[in-house]
């Protein structure tokens, strides 16, 4: 009866717009009472997204059994359920997006329904970090970062008109959210080459500046073992110094 009541909702949408049409409009063309509309649907707005309840409690149930090792990998692979509710029929799943783009209250109860996801994954990630510290906070732009890359992922698709794989998108736009947030609470990211070369320079440097220089003299010795002392002020970039060494270099 849900589906039927979808179905009829749809075609008079369709036909009249979303606004010019009645909940008696919807029950006349499904062939039941008033009564049974509101058995399945509070409002002529729940019917536009019929699947929502039933995908967020197979989503909870996910979450509630996964294991509790990679709550990323978790949270990115629960959002992963309402791709698939999308791709089971993406006709209908064009057709409400575009119905969504065209009415402002439409697009306003989505994002309340968008909203309950995201809290359900944020919960189930505060239940991993917990409520101390940065643990909540953690929780809360995890679950709002794979929730902004499924929804990236999937709209790419719906514009396309459901053309083609729409997993694709959403796993390229999720790996991206792993890549990040997967490092331990409190780690820091690997350094970049260029910051691997420049910490390796100040040793060097360091080095360099312990070993005794003569009183009196900047250099000492000959050849390869000339020894340039160098300062630079507090702060000074570090092409900066180099570049002022290999300067002092050519000319020596």
């Amino acid at each position: 009866m849900r589906e039927v009541l979808a179905q009829a909702a749809f075609q008079l949408f369709l036909e009249r717009g979303f606004e010019r049409t009645t909940v008696d409009d919807i029950v006349a063309r499904a062939g039941v009472g008033r009564r049974s509309f509101f058995r399945y649907f509070p409002s002529k707005e729940d019917v536009v997204f019929p699947d929502h309840e039933r995908c967020l409690a197979e989503m909870t149930e996910f979450l509630a059994a996964v294991d509790d090792g990679d709550p990323v990998g978790a949270v990115c692979d629960a959002a992963r359920i309402v791709l698939r509710m999308y791709a089971a029929d993406p006709e209908f799943s064009v057709q409400r997006y575009r119905l969504t783009r065209e009415v402002p209250g439409l697009r306003t109860y989505e994002l309340s329904v968008v909203r309950r996801y995201e809290q359900t994954l944020a919960g189930h990630l505060r239940g991993r970090f917990g409520a101390d510290g940065d643990g909540e906070l953690r929780a809360e732009v995890i679950a709002a970062s794979v929730v902004a890359a499924h929804n990236n992922g999937l709209r790419l698709w719906l514009r396309s008109g459901g053309e083609g794989d729409p997993e694709a998108a959403v796993d390229h736009a999720l790996d991206l959210v792993r890549d990040v947030w997967e490092r331990p609470a409190g780690s820091s990211p690997s350094p970049s080459l260029e910051e691997q070369l420049e910490e390796q320079l100040e040793e060097q440097l360091e080095e360099q500046l312990e070993k005794p220089v003569p009183a009196g003299g900047i250099t000492t010795g000959s050849g390869d073992s000339e020894v340039i002392v160098m300062v630079a002020a507090k702060g000074t970039p570090m092409w900066r110094v180099v570049q002022q060494i290999e300067a002092a270099v050519g000319e020596s």
